[in-house]
This record gives structure tokens, C-alpha cells and sequence, in this order.
């Protein structure tokens, strides 16, 4: 399990070691200096043959105490090394005060306001990191936003962003090509502006013991393997029975991608639920796919009496009108299903959404992008749209977490760093950046195949915070497995390649 950490966190183990024994401040310092180091020489293998030129900048905290150690090492390697530095010596803490000291034995510290504009193989980024609560200001500023020759690496984050939200804190942060973090990522890392200011994320180890911490935010991974396989002695419906909904004729593509995708992700049959002036153009249009007439919430609600019905979706192509009628049908049905709402179907309570929450069981997922999220959650998006002044900034984990509480069931809020979150406060985050980059995701019916593969996925009996995690990982990891030119019908026709790579 990978656990993206708060400043708070990250501290609050920090000290942890230092008060058990474990490593005293000084050694953690050093520990961090040699692994950024560490990771530039490998990030750069051209830089590891000194001589070379670096300047670093340090800030008045701990992660200015990191940047004079690395300056130490990279001098000892044989580079020219030019250290700046904001503030007095005589404000550090102890330990960074220390390092500062060491570095004074070999070469001399110069003002930051000298940093500005001096060629350079390496730029360190060593001003501020995970503890910034404030906005970059005066010469900080200047030095964050100036042009330089030379590769950028930032220690631990780069500065003027937010650790905990990604967020960049006032007028602007250092842009990194190299971001070099330690013991484990950070929420800032993953979330918002985060992966655009970081460049290529390296983590470092620093002796810090590996533990559970509560309220962490979870990094999606790989999902194993044998919870993706059938048993040999299954049938049709012992994998499940997937029902969506789709709109009026000339609307039913968006249905037919969900539909697609919930029955290659597994489950053993899916139904589309069509008006009877789209029936023709469903039936034209689909083979595996059953199709059943269902033109209003009586006939959905006598088709999900059906007792081998194990997850409905709800919203690809619904319309508005349609959703308003079908909705109650579903989540106010006599047995609680598993249910997905997306797009029209969330859309269609914008002018009233308490009443939709109302509703809503532990065994729902909603799956909103932005502009739907603002819809039904006015206050909370914004909340998140705030101008980022001073942190710990609100971030999209506290928005989801918040939207989960009030909904009474699992929000996904779709994205590059897409977060999922239960009423429990259960919280994870799936970040196409870095190198699971999915860029080819941004294409039209690519909501409707994850709002598919999520409701296979609860069909098939998985809950629905398992079922929303795994698919968007499977999702994401679909469009990396195809690549440019990716289309959303491209996405369900990947799975199966995807799913033997996991068995093998």
C-alpha cells in the first residue's frame, strides 16, 4: 500500500524516529542529501562526471539545512558549487544550522538576491518544501519565477506549492524538471498543479519505518491479479447481471459504451434498458449486449425485481427528463442494488440536490466530473476554488471527502487526479501523471466506459469503493496499454490485453 502524506504526516513521523532513537534530525538531513543526490546522478547520468556547475538556493528551514548538505556532497564530487540563501544564518534551526556551518568550512554563502539569472548544469531548489504555509514573496518570488539556464531539481517540493493540496500558494512556484521527495510522496505531489510543477517525481528513502498512518490518503495500484478471475465452475449469473439505462433514439451511444465495458470487465450478462423508440437503433447496434424495453420507472421497476440484477448505471445519454423518472425507480427500489449515477443522472437534481442525496444508499457511486461536482455540491467546490493564499490549502481530497459524508455513498471526482472517497472518510487517489500518464483519456465517451466498467465490477460483487478503484485503475491503464489515438470504443476492446499482463 502506497500512502500519499500530509505536511503533518511526514512531521509527525519525522519525529517519531527522532524521539524512539531511531535517527536524530542531523542523520535524516544527511540522509535526504545523499538520496537527492543520489537521484540526480541517476535522472542524469551525464552529471555524475564532475566537473560541473551548481547553484543552490537554500530556504531558513530544515529544507534549507538539505540544500547545504547536498551542496557539500556535490562540491566533494568535484562540482562548482554556489550556495545563496534566504535569510540569517542565525535563524536556522539547529540542524540546518549545523549543515550551514559545515558548508562555510569549504565555500561561502551569498544572498539570494544574487541568485538571480547565474548560469548553471543545476539549479536546487532547496528554498522551501512540505512545511510552506505561505505565499513566495519579494526575492523568493523573483528567484522562483526568474528564466535559467540548466535542469531544475526541487528537494522534497518544488517551492511555493502546497504540500498538502497541490495547489500553488499567491503568485507562483518554482517549475521543477526533477522533484525529488522522501520516504514517500505527498498528496501535493498528485493533486492539482502538483504533477505540472514537479516534472519527473523521485522518491528517496531516508530510514523512516514503514507504517500504517491514520487518515492517510491511499495511491491506487495495481489491482491483484486473482481478484480479476472467474472460478471455473462459474455460470452467467454467479458473475452477474449489469443493467444500464439508456436515452431516447439517437442518444444511445453513451449507453452502449458503458455497456460494453461492464460486460469485458467480467460480468456474466449485461442488459441495456432502452425506450421503445430506441429499441431498433439499440438492437442494431449490439450482439452480447441483451436488450429490454424500459420506458418508464414502472417498467424499471418491475425489471429490477429480477433477483440475478446485481448493479444498475445510470446517466450515459439518459437525458434529463428520463433520469428525473428513473432514478427514484432504482435507488428507492424495495432491495438495495448497487448503483452508478453519471452524468444525466446527476445533472438532472442540479436545481435541487438534497433530494437526490436523500435517496442514496451505502451501496451507490456517484461518479462526477468538475462542472457535475459543482452542481451538486455548490459550496464545497467553492470551497476548492478559493484562491490559494495560505496553507494547508483545501484540496480536492478534503472536497470528495466532504461530498462523500453528505451523499451517504462513494463520490468519484473524475480527473487526472481522480479521487475517491466513501462517508467513512476511506480516501483514495488515482494519478494518471508521471509515468502512468494517460493523456489519451481526453476523448468523448471515456466517462461512459469507467461509469461501465465500475458498474460490471459491483455486478460482479465487489463493493462499490473496490469496484471504483480498480476500475479507474483498469481505465487508465487501458488507454496507457493503447496509446495515441485512443477513441473510447478502444478502451473495453484493451481490457483483455491489460488483464493477461496482471495474470502474467
Amino acid at each position: 500500500m502506497v500512502n500519499l502524506l500530509t505536511s503533518a504526516q511526514m512531521r509527525a513521523l519525522e519525529q517519531a524516529a527522532i524521539e524512539s532513537g531511531a535517527a536524530s534530525g542531523r542523520d535524516l538531513m544527511e540522509r535526504a542529501g545523499r538520496g537527492f543526490v543520489a537521484a540526480v546522478f541517476e535522472t542524469w547520468p551525464d552529471l555524475e562526471r564532475a566537473p560541473h556547475r551548481a547553484v543552490v538556493v537554500c530556504g531558513p528551514g530544515n529544507n534549507g539545512g538539505d540544500g547545504f548538505v547536498i551542496a557539500r556532497l556535490l562540491h566533494d564530487w568535484g562540482w562548482q558549487v554556489a550556495v545563496h540563501s534566504l535569510g540569517t544564518a542565525d535563524r536556522l534551526p539547529p540542524d540546518a544550522r549545523i549543515n550551514y556551518d559545515r558548508w562555510c568550512e569549504i565555500g561561502v554563502v551569498s544572498p539570494l538576491e544574487a541568485a538571480g539569472g547565474i548560469e548553471a548544469d543545476l539549479h536546487v531548489d532547496a528554498l522551501f518544501g512540505i512545511g510552506l504555509i505561505r505565499p513566495l514573496e519579494g526575492v523568493a518570488l523573483d528567484w522562483a519565477l526568474c528564466p535559467r539556464s540548466g535542469r531544475v531539481a526541487a528537494v522534497d517540493l518544488p517551492s511555493g506549492l502546497c504540500s498538502d493540496s497541490g495547489r500553488v500558494l499567491g503568485a507562483g512556484a518554482v517549475y521543477a524538471d526533477l522533484t525529488v521527495t522522501f520516504h514517500g510522496a505527498k498528496a501535493g505531489h498528485h493533486l492539482a498543479e502538483g504533477p505540472a510543477h514537479c516534472g519527473r517525481l523521485v522518491r528517496a528513502e531516508i530510514g523512516l519505518r514503514v507504517c500504517s498512518v491514520e487518515g492517510a490518503v491511499r495511491l491506487i495500484e495495481t489491482p491483484a491479479p486473482e481478484m480479476l478471475n472467474k472460478t471455473g465452475s462459474a455460470h452467467k449469473y454467479s458473475n452477474g447481471h449489469a443493467l444500464v439505462l439508456t436515452g431516447g433514439a439517437g442518444r444511445t451511444g453513451a449507453a452502449r459504451l458503458a455497456a460494453r465495458a461492464a460486460l469485458r470487465i467480467g460480468a456474466g450478462v449485461v442488459t441495456l434498458g432502452a425506450p421503445p423508440a430506441a429499441l431498433m437503433e439499440v438492437a442494431c447496434q449490439i450482439t452480447a449486449v441483451m436488450v429490454r424495453r424500459i420506458g418508464t420507472g414502472d417498467d424499471l421497476a418491475e425489471m429490477i425485481e429480477d433477483p440475478r440484477i446485481t448493479a444498475v448505471c445510470l446517466g450515459p445519454g439518459l437525458g434529463g427528463r428520463r433520469a428525473r423518472e428513473l432514478v427514484p425507480a432504482v435507488v428507492g427500489a424495495g432491495r438495495t442494488l448497487a448503483v452508478l449515477l453519471d452524468a444525466d443522472a446527476l445533472s438532472a437534481f442540479e436545481d435541487g440536490p438534497e433530494a437526490l442525496f436523500a435517496m442514496l444508499h451505502p451501496a451507490c457511486v456517484l461518479t462526477p466530473h468538475a462542472g457535475e461536482f459543482a452542481r451538486l455540491f455548490p459550496d464545497i467546490a467553492e470551497n476548492l476554488a478559493a484562491p490559494p493564499l495560505n496553507g494547508p490549502v483545501y484540496s480536492k481530497v478534503d472536497a470528495t471527502r466532504a461530498a462523500a459524508k453528505r451523499a451517504g455513498c462513494v463520490v468519484l471526482y473524475k480527473g487526472s487526479d481522480t479521487v475517491i472517497a466513501d462517508p467513512q472518510g476511506r480516501c483514495a487517489v488515482s494519478s494518471t501523471h508521471y509515468d502512468n500518464a494517460a493523456p489519451w483519456l481526453a476523448t468523448a465517451g471515456s466517462g461512459d466506459v469507467l461509469a461501465g466498467f465500475i458498474t460490471g465490477l459491483m455486478a460482479r460483487g465487489f463493493d462499490p469503493m473496490q469496484a471504483a478503484e480498480m476500475g479507474t485503475w483498469l481505465h487508465a491503464a487501458c488507454a496507457r496499454s493503447y496509446g495515441p489515438g485512443l477513441i473510447a470504443e478502444d478502451l473495453p476492446e484493451e481490457l483483455p490485453k491489460v488483464l493477461r499482463a496482471l495474470v502474467d
